[in-house]
């Protein structure tokens, strides 16, 4: 079967391979080992996320927690697909996909060198917009519980996946259209962005957490800027990503589930679809960056192919961006309880992001069972393009 869009458009999404998916638990990559030193040194590295606490030892040592952990977004750079697996459930011929949002819970269990993550998935639901930017959209939810080794709960993740017709969407070009030439950014500019980088940077440095009587509904939170993002900047990113990084996990399905979608062919466009035969010989036949979907974020010709026009980056890793900026704030006795982020635009090459926030409400005494205040977060690009949205509740200390 076809599923029509709220708005009749001239093509169609074919889900006829989706909608007996809804609602059941589905397989996908585990990783083979525990998570290392060198894991969490090698994600802060590729999410500039300078924090001491999980990088540098004589620190982390003399810390509360007696040595190094890892951010609240690694769980995330230690699932498979960016997180987004359980969204991306059914074969839609001629589709592609981007990041449309997430939203996570943590649960106060931080993840410590040798600890290993494991996930359970569901495919939540999906429903079918029409869009300037590709026609008939599907917007997909799916849902990961991440536990690690002894059972314990650590976070649990909804992520949003827009699926759409590649062809359709470089038609339309939306993007091509909007970004004009990449920027060119002067010395000085440069020079201002690198210095307001330095300053947010030593404002996470101490790991002071702000107590929760101090802070006051409309107060800001320290501007953080990254960039210029670069194929650099987008590769490291890439790798940061334990999935990606040749032999690191197996296929694994829930019990009894018939067809639970392990790893099936989601109908990616030609050219960017795996071969995971041919991969047991050449392992570059399943890396994104050789083959596979993730080929766009750093070749512009192919990001061309699915619309984007230009290099981009990830936006799970957006959403690590936002959950580590609140959390650093947020200081060693406090961390992000909650957080929903949409995904409104790709960071793109050439381009900064900004950081801008502010706490909107107040809660001494959450279901949670401690003190939250409440956080509206907005990335932004240089030409205040909003890139993501997110509101979170963040845990302070009384």
């Amino acid at each position: 079967m076809t599923k029509k869009s709220e708005n009749t458009s001239p093509v169609e999404l074919d889900l006829s391979d989706v909608d007996h998916r809804v609602g059941k638990p589905i397989g996908g990559g585990q990783l083979w080992d525990p998570c290392s030193t060198s894991d969490i040194r090698r994600w802060v590295m590729a999410m500039d996320n300078p924090n001491p606490i999980h990088w540098d030892h004589e620190f982390a040592r003399n810390s509360r927690y007696g040595g190094i952990i890892a951010p609240q977004s690694i769980a995330v750079g230690l699932d498979y697909g960016h997180g987004a697996a359980p969204a991306c459930v059914g074969h839609i011929p001629e589709s592609h996909l981007i990041f449309g949002g997430e939203e996570w819970w943590f649960y106060g269990c931080p993840v410590r060198p040798g600890d290993k993550l494991f996930q359970e998935r569901r495919f939540h639901d999906y429903k079918v917009t029409e869009t300037k930017f590709a026609g008939p959209t599907m917007f997909s939810r799916g849902d990961t519980v991440h536990k690690n080794q002894n059972g314990v709960l650590v976070a649990k993740e909804r992520s949003t996946a827009i699926r759409y017709l590649s062809a359709e969407a470089t038609k339309r070009g939306m993007y091509e259209n909007q970004l004009g030439e990449k920027k060119k950014w002067t010395n000085a500019e440069l020079l201002d962005i690198e210095n307001l980088r330095y300053e947010w940077l030593l404002t996470t440095r101490s790991g002071i957490s702000p107590r929760f009587d101090e802070v006051k509904i409309g107060d800001t939170l320290p501007r953080r800027v990254l960039g210029p993002h670069t194929i650099a900047s987008f590769t490291t990113e890439y790798r940061a990503f334990l999935f990606n990084i040749w032999g690191t996990f197996e296929w694994v399905a829930p019990e009894g589930i018939e067809d639970p979608w392990v790893y099936q062919d989601p109908g990616w466009v030609e050219g960017f679809g795996f071969d995971e035969e041919g991969a047991k010989i050449d392992p570059r036949k399943r890396d994104g960056l050789y083959v596979g979907p993730s080929r766009g974020h750093i070749d512009e010709e192919k990001a061309g192919e699915v619309g984007m026009a230009r290099a981009y980056g990830y936006g799970a890793t957006m959403g690590a961006w936002c959950t580590d900026f609140l959390a650093n704030w947020a200081g060693l006795d406090g961390m992000v309880r909650h957080i929903k982020s949409d995904f409104r635009g790709p960071a793109f090459e050439g381009d900064v992001t900004y950081f801008d926030a502010e706490i909107v409400d107040k809660e001494p005494m959450s279901a949670w069972g401690v003190p939250l205040v409440q956080v509206k977060l907005r990335l932004t690009n240089q030409d205040g393009t909003v890139l993501v949205s997110s509101l979170a509740e963040v845990e302070l200390p009384l």
